[in-house]
């Protein structure tokens, strides 16, 4: 170990983590440390901007359950990550972020991209750690690894380190190396109290219409969900943080039915989930004025934002339901008229939904429906396969019409551009299961250029380009609320499929709906492809209908805010 460098050692200890990939784009100030991951053995997937290193190891974080790397360089290097460590953050997603910094000597002095970065950061992270010494290396990063897994206050999220350039150079010796804090870090067990355990069996069984919402904690609980959602013969939502754990096998699922069952449920349970504006912050003006609320999770965000639980449960989800499955919590009285209701609504809209995706409705101009294309994707996907969604308008379409496979989506930050970094991550993780990014047009732009990282890395990722040439959401708004005073919506004659051809993918248009299952078909057997998808601009989306382009004052769609405002006798 004489001979170890501080950027060798540091490599080590991610390797030791179990950190196979980071992800990354190559700069002066972490250049020994880029150097030292790659010679440890973990693979460096260098892309093309800053943010989509963050998104990848978002991604990977998010379907893999474990840490994930993004290692980026000074200034710039940092502030082009922000957006996505922002969204990291919002997500919870435990991304542990590491950067260089100029040399100690030039502290002060105007050095080269020297700026503020823990200042820049540190609002949007669960830890920031700066290091200057070599003794302090190990344990500051066995540190803020913790804290990314959420050991320090329960809370999992990205975390900050990072380092001089040339400390990164030094010779470090056995005495700068604590040995334990060489050891991995793991996601730690909450189990909870048993007071509490009794409180929330208590409340189960008093309850007669439960429904259960899906956080993200439930991607690492999918069997104890499960047996769960049978024993409490409860029904079951999931979001973007959670979904394809519980899919259409099984009867507890009925995402067709979502205001009905948050509006009627006499006990909701939330597992590791925040009350955001998603679900309308738990008010009494969505959900039922006399529902009762019990909350798990292992941090404030989940346990007790925006409205506390009449139960709140600090514990893991999958730790917290084995002990109320063990413990018998099921309701003495369930009404079995009303679930039973709730099953055969929620099939004979899943029916409709189906129709409505087979259909190309074309409009006017003769240009097929975006769920024509969410329902083509569908025919790609198996039970194996990633789901990536990705826009503003379409994500609407692609949340409600994608089947519960493996998902993930632009998240409550509503950070667009994710879809290609994403969708890469994904198919790089699982390389041999289908991975299909349903991407707008506009949001598509942000991150375009990263299909060159999918080429280069060799992930078969299919980026479906759903093309209306607009930011649509923005010019209906502008249409029914502006008077049609077009401003900036509009992104008439992008080639997104020769986009694609020039960085070295396999890209196709389709114009007709037709020609559109043999296109994906190609682009499958052909990935990395992206396909360009023109479809109708008159189709309106659910969350345009609903209000979301208006930004209401009290809930972010419509109907709730009409609902709030006069709960609070405002009209």
């Amino acid at each position: 170990m004489s001979e170890t460098t501080v950027a060798q050692l540091i490599a080590q200890r991610l390797k030791a983590q179990g950190v196979r990939r980071i992800f990354g784009l190559c700069g002066g100030h972490i250049q020994p440390l880029w150097d030292a991951v790659s010679r440890e053995g973990i693979e460096v997937v260098d892309v093309r901007h800053e943010a989509a290193a963050v998104y990848m190891a978002h991604a990977t974080a998010e379907l893999s359950g474990e840490l994930s790397v993004a290692m980026v360089t000074a200034g710039p290097g940092l502030t082009n990550a922000v957006t996505a460590i922002s969204n990291a953050y919002v997500s919870r997603s435990p991304v542990l972020v590491i950067s260089g910094r100029p040399p100690r000597p030039q502290t002060g002095m105007g050095a080269m991209q020297d700026i503020d970065q823990a200042g820049i950061v540190e609002p949007i992270c669960r830890l920031v750690e700066q290091v200057s010494e070599r003794h302090h290396v190990i344990g500051r990063l066995d540190k803020t690894i913790a804290a990314a897994l959420g050991a320090a206050n329960g809370a999992t999220g990205p975390a900050y380190i990072d380092f001089p350039t040339e400390l990164l150079d030094e010779i470090v010796h056995d005495a700068d190396i604590p040995a334990l804090a060489m050891e991995p870090r793991t996601a730690q067990t909450v189990a909870a109290d048993p007071v509490a355990l009794a409180r929330a069996a208590d409340a189960i069984r008093a309850a007669s219409r439960i429904v259960v919402i899906g956080g993200r904690s439930v991607r690492s609980a999918g069997p104890e969900v499960h047996k769960f959602l049978d024993t409490a013969q409860a029904l079951y939502l999931d979001s973007g943080e959670s979904r394809g754990v519980v899919r259409d096998d099984s009867p507890a699922f009925v995402p067709a039915v979502r205001g009905r069952a948050m509006s009627e449920a006499d006990l909701v349970i939330t597992l590791g989930r925040r009350l955001d504006f998603q679900l309308g912050y738990g008010s009494p003006a969505v959900f039922s004025p006399d529902a009762r609320f019990l909350r798990i999770g292992t941090c404030f965000e989940e346990l007790g934002e925006n409205r506390r639980g009449d139960v709140e449960v600090f514990g893991s989800t999958g730790s917290v339901l084995a002990a109320l499955t063990e413990a018998g919590a099921t309701p003495a009285a369930p009404d079995t008229a009303w679930l039973q209701d709730m099953r055969d609504s929620n099939a004979k809209r899943t029916a409709k939904l189906a129709e409505k995706l087979a259909d190309p409705n074309p409009d006017s101009t003769g240009r097929m429906s975006p769920n024509f294309v969410v329902g083509a994707v569908n025919n790609l996907l198996t039970e194996q396969s990633v789901a990536i969604a990705d826009g503003g308008d379409i994500l609407s379409f692609a949340r409600v019409g994608l089947k519960p496979v493996d998902y993930l989506d632009c998240g409550a930050l509503g950070c667009l551009g994710v879809g290609v970094p994403f969708a890469t991550a994904a198919a790089l993780l699982r390389p041999e299961e289908p991975v299909v990014a349903v991407i707008g047009d506009g949001s598509f732009g942000f991150t375009a250029v990263e299909v060159d990282t999918a080429v280069r890395h060799g992930a078969k990722a299919v980026f479906v380009v759903v093309n209306n040439e607009a930011w649509n959401i923005e010019r209906h708004d502008q249409v029914e609320r502006f008077d049609n005073n077009l401003v900036g919506v509009d992104l008439p004659g992008c080639r997104y499929d020769l986009l694609a051809q020039g960085l070295g993918a396999h890209g196709e248009r389709v114009e007709n709906a037709e020609d559109l299952a043999d296109a994906l078909k190609r682009a499958l057997d052909n990935a990395p492809a992206v396909v360009d998808v023109v479809v109708s601009r008159e189709a309106k989306s659910a969350d345009f209908l609903g209000g979301l382009a208006a930004v209401p004052p009290r809930q972010a769609v419509g109907p709730w805010n009409a609902a709030e405002l006069e709960r609070y006798g405002q009209s």
